[in-house]
């Protein structure tokens, strides 16, 4: 018989074998999970505006789903944050459908939503074919193209996120904020000096109760902090391989989500929550990894290049650097972006690399001596929540591969404040702004040849198609009505 893997990977067709495969695998998780008193299962892909959309299936219907699929329509690709719908080339309109397939490696039972549990889905055709707008499906194909030249990569996200009473103490109070009705504003949970123990102490029932339904999700928590504004919080988690790390990422947001409104609070990931504050990142951390005899090897350390860089490191970095300005399309992806990443808010509005500088777009990070080798990455600092994780993570690889293949090398690391540079030293240092506004960032995007190949046509077509469509639909906005239109979506 023919030897059925136990995932079904990007390019593989679903055939009768890989169906009655993972009917029988999801009928036994069926079982246990009955056992532990899980009712539904939430199939969830992340659209291209970056919202995490679900169709669900009772427990006892999770056989035929991962045999099957679960009937969705491909048009939710080209929905806008506030659900409204544009069309693209290849996707748009009421005609069609896709099947849902849970990842059954990767469904979890939800601590935060007792009776549910998580599955991340592939997305195919009605034919068993990959669907081409399946962004889980393109970033497995990017991991799979670096370990054909022996390489892999560890990735995390930071998640930042701000914790809102859910309703203001009057109207005038609302409408300060933003908001377009009662309710709808922002009204921080806690008001203790930033970073500050006070705002621990503040909510620490309720970071207790997300630690805790983390931990009981499977998810490793490296560390949760106070952050700069009123109200925000950071959760950091461990590393992983690139498709786990986007899984994690859409976990612990409705992780969050979740037990913030079980304690009677609002939690938002938006990138800018208030337009005169400084906004929610979701930096991403990655290292390169080479397989030898002697153990893997982190590339970011025990090499002779800046900062301890192997030459494959630095390559890979410099690849990412090379193309930030059309990674933005994917990775800032909102008009609400472009009101957090400006100078001077540690959101990295400058095209350049330092060593644990704040400011620049990439900060290395080597770690504390004597565990270089296992900690050195390189942390993305100019993205944010609003990114799909899954696309992210597939054009950073894609740049990062790029780099490899081109054997980039790095200009010298930046180890200030770029801001603080007069214009025409900037550009006699090579460090250049980057994208001020999403309109600049498409643009730079849709030129890009190298994410257009790595990421395929549907993909880059269809991006285009939703970013001018959030363009079109700010157009004139002031910055707090954009903060406002932007505030609970993602």
């Amino acid at each position: 018989m023919e030897q059925i893997p136990e995932r079904v990977t990007a390019g593989q067709t679903l055939n009768a074998h890989a169906r009655a495969r993972l009917g029988a695998r999801a009928a036994e998780t069926a079982r246990r999970l009955t056992g532990q008193g899980i009712v539904a299962v939430a199939l969830t892909w992340v659209d291209i505006s970056g919202i995490t959309r679900t169709k669900t299936v009772p427990v006892e219907r999770l056989e035929h789903a991962a045999a099957w699929g679960v009937g969705m329509s491909p048009v939710f690709d080209v929905f806008l944050l506030d659900d409204s719908i544009v069309s693209g080339r290849h996707i748009g309109g009421p005609v069609g459908d896709l099947r849902l397939h849970p990842d059954l490696d990767r469904l979890v039972p939800m601590a935060a939503l007792p009776g549910w549990a998580h599955a991340p889905a592939h997305r195919y055709a009605q034919d068993g074919t990959v669907h081409p707008l399946d962004t889980r499906a393109v970033l497995r194909r990017e991991t799979d193209r670096l370990a054909g030249h022996g390489w892999s990569v560890k990735a995390a996200f930071e998640i930042e996120w701000a914790v809102s009473n859910k309703n203001g103490s009057n109207k005038n109070e609302a409408n300060k904020n933003g908001s377009e009705g009662e309710g709808d504003g922002f009204f921080p949970a806690c008001r203790g000096p930033a970073y500050g123990m006070t705002r621990v102490t503040e909510l620490a029932g309720y970071l207790r109760d997300v630690l805790t339904a983390l931990r009981e999700t499977g998810v490793t928590v490296v560390q949760l902090h106070p952050e700069y504004a009123a109200g925000q919080y950071e959760v950091s988690v461990a590393a992983e391989d690139p498709i786990g790390a986007a899984d994690t990422a859409v976990v612990v947001r409705e992780t969050i989500r979740a037990v913030s409104m079980e304690h009677g609070l609002a939690a938002s990931f938006s990138p800018k929550v208030e337009a005169d504050s400084v906004g929610n990142g979701a930096h991403v951390h990655l290292s390169l990894w080479r397989a030898n005899a002697d153990g893997p090897s982190n590339a970011m350390a025990g090499g002779d290049g800046p900062c301890g860089m192997t030459a494959a490191g630095e390559a890979f970095t410099a690849g990412i650097l090379h193309r930030l300005p059309a990674l933005l399309a994917v990775g800032a992806p909102t008009v609400a972006s472009y009101l957090r990443l400006i100078p001077s808010h540690w959101a990295g509005a400058f095209a350049c690399w330092g060593l644990e500088n704040r400011e620049a777009a990439l900060r290395f990070v080597t770690g504390a001596d004597g565990e270089r080798a296992t900690a050195a990455n390189v942390e993305v600092k100019c993205v944010d929540a609003a990114a799909n994780p899954y696309l992210l993570l597939a054009a950073l690889l894609a740049a990062g591969r790029d780099g490899l293949d081109a054997d980039r090398g790095l200009p010298e690391p930046v180890g200030v404040d770029p801001a603080g540079f007069a214009a025409d030293e900037r550009a006699a240092r090579g460090i250049d702004p980057l994208p001020s506004s999403l309109a600049e960032s498409v643009a730079a995007f849709e030129a890009d040849t190298v994410l257009r190949d790595a990421l395929g046509e549907a993909v880059t077509d269809t991006v285009s198609a939703v970013r001018r469509g959030e363009i079109d639909l700010l157009d004139g906005a002031t910055p707090q009505r954009v903060a406002a239109v932007t505030r609970w979506r993602h």
